[in-house]
């Protein structure tokens, strides 16, 4: 039927006796019902989605791990102090401060990583590696490293980021082990050497092997006492570091993709875990000093040292008892925290959003003079201002709700919020426990109809009319014209009508979802097929369930 079309019917019965005469004729004009939610799309206004942001960490360890995920990354504390050379590594205050083999046992060098590499290429998955910034790494496997007066230079050797700086040896793959040095440039040319002809480092590999400038810097003193001490490594000092680092990589492999700086989250963003003295609205945060020092870097060299702006974001969102959302891993969960989950990723992108409304301790809007945190919004004013064309990442993020329909939506609307905004990379963090119903939200966007078929990827400008209750995220696809792929969002606790208008449809709608009871019995959690229903015109209505999630696939 089509709304405000007059459809006229005449109806007759059949029984043992026979078939009666026609009834009168009636007519029926079907009413669309009032929207409660306005979703306007913009067709003309698009992006390319990333292909990267559908990604995780620690790819082969995740039970369930959706099919179809796209980019892995091996980072993290344990990964700062790793030896190439022997495999050796330390995980700080992670674990007893421990020289070990955690990481791989073989004594061939690079293996733990040449390992991760060559299981996302068979998965067929990019690939996120960690270089050693901090300036030592592990020299042996024999266990705890003192920290009483750190660092014991006895237990660690000193990493050297361009060997000919102070060697006039060749690179090999084999280098000897008795010596003080580390060197970087040797270790991104043994691990291309040992995937020979593939160019992981290069212009367009099938499946890149990007690389990361260590993790957390902010936190080192902390984390990795063993080897930092007590005293932060300064905003200048690691400016200074990124620099030489990046030109060593650079000079060796001038089209490898390189992510920096990883911070830890907002407090090393905004004022490098409290050196620098930001303001809100000032270009005085750690961003400001670090595009600006790395963009005349990169003049100089002739090339962008860095490529991606990468940081974590764990959310920081606080319900009435005080407990944080990444904590709230009940499958019963109040309608408030319910909210404080789903309305999270809002912090991202919305210049509206004041997460005071349902977190008891929203210090980071504090911190921002009383103004929505918009993390994404900032960053990428600062890199246009400062940088242009330097991309931005998120290798580690969480919004919690593990065990409920709230993890899924707030998953799903991350995704979405990644490829709209035009985020070049991302890796969701597993939690310790279970945590299906995040995993969820990855297939709303891929394989969510059980047989490969994924969200498009070029992102169409959307808008709606409350996006406190509905988020529509639309895209079109370049290897299939005509195919429209939505995700709809309803994070009310009511159904909510949901008319999406300014896109040209025409064929028909396969409808995915995902709610409460649709994923209560089910052990991996997915999108269950609704049916279908034809589409031509410019507007669909639709009814989407409470705190629900619904793939909309038209072609």
């Amino acid at each position: 039927m089509t709304n405000g079309t007059a459809y006229f019917y005449v109806v007759s019965a059949v029984n043992a006796a026979g078939e009666s005469a026609n009834s009168s004729q009636v007519t029926a004009t079907p009413v669309a019902a009032t929207a409660d939610v306005t979703i306007t799309i913009n067709p003309t206004q698009t992006k390319p989605i990333s292909p990267y942001i559908y990604g995780i960490n620690f790819y082969s360890g995740v039970t369930g791990a959706p099919p179809q995920l796209t980019f892995d990354r091996a980072g993290g504390n344990r990964w700062t102090a790793y030896n190439w050379e022997t495999n050796a590594s330390n995980a700080g205050s992670d674990y007893l401060y421990e020289n070990d083999d955690y990481l791989s046992s073989s004594t061939v060098p690079a293996e733990a990583v040449r390992v991760f590499i060559a299981g996302d290429q068979s998965s067929g998955l990019a690939s996120l590696m960690t270089v050693q910034l901090q300036g030592l790494v592990s020299a042996d496997e024999s266990g705890p490293v003192s920290v009483t007066s750190p660092p014991d230079l006895s237990r660690f050797k000193t990493v050297v980021d361009q060997k000919s700086t102070v060697s006039s040896a060749p690179f090999t793959i084999t280098p000897p082990t008795t010596d003080a040095n580390v060197y970087m440039d040797e270790f991104v040319w043994a691990l291309d050497q040992k995937f020979s002809g593939q160019g992981i480092f290069g212009a367009n590999p099938a499946h890149p092997t990007f690389v990361s400038l260590d993790n957390e810097p902010e936190l080192w003193n902390s984390t990795h006492l063993e080897i930092q001490g007590p005293n932060p490594v300064t905003s200048d000092a690691y400016i200074a570091k990124t620099i030489t680092m990046t030109e060593a990589l650079k000079t060796q492999f001038p089209n490898m993709i390189i992510f920096g700086p990883v911070h830890y989250g907002f407090q090393g963003i905004y004022n490098w875990q409290g050196e620098l003295s930001a303001t809100p609205t000032g270009n005085n945060w750690f961003p400001d000093k670090y595009l600006t020092a790395i963009s005349a870097a990169s003049a100089t060299f002739g090339k962008p040292l860095v490529d991606v702006y990468d940081f974590h974001w764990y959310a920081e969102e606080y319900d009435s008892d005080g407990t944080r959302s990444l904590d709230l891993t009940s499958t019963t969960l109040t309608a408030a925290q319910v909210q404080l989950i789903v309305q999270s990723p809002r912090n991202l992108w919305d210049p509206t959003f004041n997460d005071t409304l349902t977190n008891s301790n929203p210090w980071i809007y504090q911190e921002l003079g009383n103004t929505p945190i918009n993390l994404l919004g900032r960053l990428q004013s600062k890199i246009n201002s400062e940088f242009p064309g330097m991309k931005i990442s998120m290798t580690e993020y969480e919004s919690g709700g593990w065990n409920h329909i709230a993890g899924t939506i707030a998953q799903a609307d991350n995704l979405g919020i990644f490829g709209a905004q035009g985020v070049f990379a991302a890796n969701f963090w597993p939690p310790n426990g279970t945590y299906s119903y995040a995993l969820a939200g990855f297939r709303v966007f891929r394989d969510f109809d059980g047989a490969g078929a994924n969200f498009g990827d070029t992102s169409l400008q959307s808008a709606s009319s409350n996006v406190a209750n509905v988020v529509v995220y639309a895209s079109s696809d370049t290897t299939a014209p005509g195919r429209i792929v939505f995700v709809a969002i309803n994070r009310s606790t009511s159904s909510q009508v949901t008319a999406i208008t300014g896109q040209s449809l025409t064929g028909t709608a396969q409808l995915y979802q995902i709610t409460a009871a649709s994923a209560q019995n089910q052990t991996q959690v997915a999108p269950v097929s609704i049916g279908t229903m034809p589409v031509i015109g410019s507007t669909l209505t639709l009814t989407l369930p409470a705190l629900s999630v619904t793939t909309i696939e038209v072609n």
